[in-house]
């Protein structure tokens, strides 16, 4: 059995090369893949490259700031970074729609901002050119041209009927010729994954760590899923259908309605059933609620006029100029530790609703193994939302640690003027700005990102399982027809 099977799949291999139409859409795909290539490992390096020299930048000028107040520090801000993914370059996910670096400063979170597509022409909306948007897209064309006609062609010539009168069964015959057609595509896949490899250890400065290579490993191991998967339900169309032409018909028909129309339908469901807040909306809530909670700046606000008081009594004196810290630093570390419990609360809130705006896409992979492995490509190569939203916490830790850190200082280094005391400077030494170490983006492991893509990984093993007893299992089906 196994003989037969891989007979009619070397047969169907060497049937697809020798056409020439094949073979020159073989070819155009092949010189797709490598442009796309090439494309993100130039858009890699010349952004990567961009944020590294000015994350320097930021961090050589925050260094060089001279003696000043600390409060004038805290409100003078860092500019965070987010680094590209080495993998990153193999699938650009929402990278050029999320922006690429915040400022941080007291008192205040803000938005992400200096995505590409702000800073590009109208052409990125009909896309850009990937190694990932490729092999979802194309490939799946070129793996439906190859086998739109693999058995209908057969029992049109009359041959079907030869092949299983010659004891080959129908078994053997759709497992060699999904066989077949995935040979043709393991042909431009493997040549890619080779030049991948070296493009991504590169791109690593040849420093390749467990993580990343195990990232590798599996979007290798998923897109070989999902051409098996295709290339399987392509000969299974054309085992049913009456004619080349009507297999044709009814793939294309697929195509479009799976990878064109459906993923934008899932989307505009998930954004209908979970609305989010407007830019504006989630600002004002935000506003409301600091509002609700007082003014660090005013001091006749009640709720820290009652902090004052509580001070007073505690160390028992009558001005706040006697305490034997800064109460002005003391303040702002209230209000910063209260502005930015509601700024994260309401920022948590947000992401949740984005998240269940995208389980409605994860879902429908179910539905469309395009879908999951899209969510699955993006997790691995870290260009997904979920990397986008740890950016965004990563930064917001950094920005409260950054301002709380100006407050001890204040608190500390600029004292109140006691009875005979001295009276200290308003401005502390600029060595004291090295103290604030650097911001560096860590990137998610992998343990959690297959957590959060468990989802689209049982999909994707769902149809697995559903395309190989197909195959296995669909004989009585195809006998009747």
């Amino acid at each position: 059995m196994p003989n037969r099977i891989s007979t009619i799949a070397k047969q169907t291999f060497k049937t697809a090369l020798n056409n020439r139409a094949t073979l020159a859409l073989t070819l155009l795909l092949g010189l797709s893949l490598g442009l796309a290539t090439y494309v993100g490992w130039q858009n890699f390096k010349t952004q990567n490259n961009q944020r590294l020299h000015y994350k320097e930048l930021v961090r050589a000028q925050w260094l060089a700031k001279p003696d000043k107040h600390p409060h004038r520090m805290a409100h003078y801000g860092y500019l965070a970074f987010r680094e590209k993914h080495e993998l990153s370059f193999f699938d650009f996910g929402i990278e050029s729609f999320a922006g690429v670096s915040i400022f941080l400063e007291a008192h205040k979170q803000n938005t992400v901002n200096f995505s590409e597509a702000g800073f590009s022409n109208g052409m990125l909306r009909f896309g850009e050119i990937s190694v990932a948007m490729v092999l979802q897209l194309l490939v799946p064309l070129l793996i439906f041209f190859l086998g739109y006609n693999s058995i209908s062609a057969e029992r049109e010539s009359g041959t079907l009927k030869i092949l299983l009168c010659q004891n080959v069964s129908w078994k053997q015959l759709l497992w060699g010729k999904t066989l077949g057609i995935i040979g043709v595509c393991l042909s431009i896949f493997i040549p890619l994954m080779l030049l991948t490899i070296l493009l991504w250890a590169s791109l690593s400065h040849w420093q390749i760590s467990g993580d990343a290579s195990l990232r590798l490993m599996i979007l290798i191991f998923s897109y070989a899923i999902y051409f098996f998967i295709v290339s399987a339900i392509t000969v299974l169309v054309s085992a049913f259908a009456r004619s080349s032409k009507s297999a044709l018909t009814t793939l294309l028909a697929c195509w479009i309605f799976f990878m064109v129309i459906m993923p934008r339908i899932t989307q505009a469901i998930g954004v209908k059933i979970y609305p989010s807040p407007s830019k504006i909306a989630f600002a004002d809530a935000i506003a409301a609620d600091i509002h609700k909670q007082g003014d660090s700046h005013n001091p006749d606000d009640p709720h820290y006029a009652a902090i004052k008081d509580s001070l007073l009594k505690t160390y028992g004196v009558t001005d706040v100029k006697k305490l034997p810290f800064n109460y002005g630093g003391y303040i702002m570390a209230e209000g910063e530790k209260i502005t930015s419990k509601i700024y994260s609360n309401h920022q948590r809130e947000l992401n949740k609703i984005f998240e269940k705006q995208n389980s409605i896409t994860a879902v429908a992979g179910f539905m469309n193994p395009y879908l999951s492995l899209k969510h699955i490509s993006m997790a691995i190569t870290a260009s997904d939302f979920d990397t986008f939203v740890d950016f965004q916490n990563q930064a917001e830790a950094y920005r409260y640690q950054l301002a709380q850190k100006m407050n001890k200082l204040q608190i500390d280094k600029i004292s109140n003027i006691a009875p005979g005391e001295k009276e200290k400077p308003l401005a502390i030494s600029k060595a004291n700005w090295a103290e604030q170490p650097d911001f560096n983006y860590r990137f998610g492991k992998l343990s959690s990102v297959i957590t959060n893509e468990l989802l689209a990984l049982s999909a994707l093993t769902c149809w697995l399982l559903a395309t190989v007893m197909l195959l296995q299992y669909t004989t009585r089906w195809i006998k009747t027809i």
